[in-house]
């Protein structure tokens, strides 16, 4: 079943510990290799799965998703499996085969909430990190182990340890888009939806923020609160600029544009919205903009548009190579042979939970 990210309000305490146990791979059987060949059973079982992405997809690249499509879900039956996809997956990925769907918070929380054995992550090494903090007991499986993150990687817990003993009493907040190790030395976590309030909440006049510099700084222009950023930023929306966001509007006349936050100050400045990518998808469905342009990841276009009408979408093309990692053909060998299986150790993910459950304490 299909889970709308709408359903990520869930304010649950989760266990201090994560439940030993045997390696996944050695508690399920390798499955049988499917046939991977376009047959016309193939195509009846997955017509309706291509209705979902047929405004952005070609009908000639249908025949080679669609043998795994089919696989995938097949093989989701079989493992009592589910699969979270991130916003900047790929159509034939978000549409066809995820169950959940949403940013990396939200997912792992909507997993937290289903009755899944294996948890197959849609999504860069950190969000897996996080799907295991908030589901212990289950399984987490990577589909490629070096999808990695610029953002997350930019930092590490020894750069943490380092902040606090330079600023001994201000509180350090992490974001969401960080490591297990990294989230374990913060005191809070943030997202880029409740950063502001996260911020706002120690009643501090100055608090440590990282790592993303244009996060901090985009924050810090909403509140009187000094906020101390790292030097981190996202290798996909620091690449914006102001000047392409004007180009863009002179070449599209009433275009309306929607920024991301972790892109640069100036490109905030002459968007008309900026928001996460949940919030950002909310104003297309709400406002119904005749023209817009999202100021990120370029699947999430395709995502949104897919299932959009009256909407012409201006796609500036800035995609993460580490989300693109994740393909159709990589989940279902994580499906087949349960390996890439995500561990975090025991203690630190218990101090890595704590701060992701003070934010969640906060509503």
């Amino acid at each position: 079943m299909r889970v709308s990210s709408e359903v990520c309000k869930d304010e649950r305490s989760f266990p201090a510990e994560l439940l030993g146990g045997v390696a996944a791979a050695t508690r399920f059987p390798i499955l049988p290799m499917p046939s991977l060949a376009f047959t016309p059973e193939v195509e009846a079982a997955t017509a309706h799965l291509y209705e979902r992405v047929a405004k952005v997809m070609p009908a000639i690249e249908w025949p080679f998703h669609a043998p795994y499509v089919k696989a995938i879900n097949d093989a989701k039956r079989e493992r009592n499996a589910v699969i979270l996809a991130h916003n900047y997956q790929t159509p034939e990925i978000y549409h066809c085969v995820a169950d959940c769907v949403g940013d990396s918070l939200q997912l792992a929380k909507l997993a937290a909430a289903s009755d899944a054995d294996i948890i197959v992550q849609g999504g860069v090494h950190f969000m897996a990190e996080t799907s295991k903090l908030l589901n212990p007991e289950k399984i987490v499986l990577t589909p490629d182990v070096e999808a990695g993150c610029s953002l997350a990687e930019s930092i590490a817990g020894a750069d943490v340890r380092a902040l606090r003993a330079e600023y001994p009493g201000v509180p350090i907040i992490a974001y969401v888009n960080t490591s297990a190790e990294v989230k374990a030395e913060a005191d809070i976590c943030c997202t880029s939806s409740n950063a502001l309030r996260v911020v706002e909440s120690f009643g501090a006049g100055k608090v440590i923020m990282l790592p993303d510099r244009y996060l901090a700084a985009n924050v810090a222009a909403q509140t009187k609160v000094t906020i101390i950023a790292w030097r981190g930023a996202c290798e996909v929306h620091e690449r914006f600029t102001a000047q392409e966001i004007l180009d863009y509007r002179a070449d599209h006349p009433g275009l309306k544009v929607i920024a991301h936050p972790e892109c640069p100050r100036e490109v905030v400045d002459v968007s008309d919205f900026s928001g996460s990518t949940a919030a950002m998808i909310d104003y297309v469905r709400t406002k119904k903009p005749a023209r817009v342009l999202l100021v990120t990841e370029c699947s999430m276009a395709d995502n949104v548009a897919a299932e959009t009408t009256g909407t012409q979408f201006v796609r500036p093309c800035n995609f993460c190579p580490h989300m693109k990692r994740i393909t159709l053909p990589k989940i279902l060998d994580s499906l087949i042979h349960v390996r890439e299986e995500v561990t975090v150790d025991p203690i630190l993910a218990a101090r890595a939970r704590a701060s992701v459950q003070r934010m969640i304490d906060l509503g």
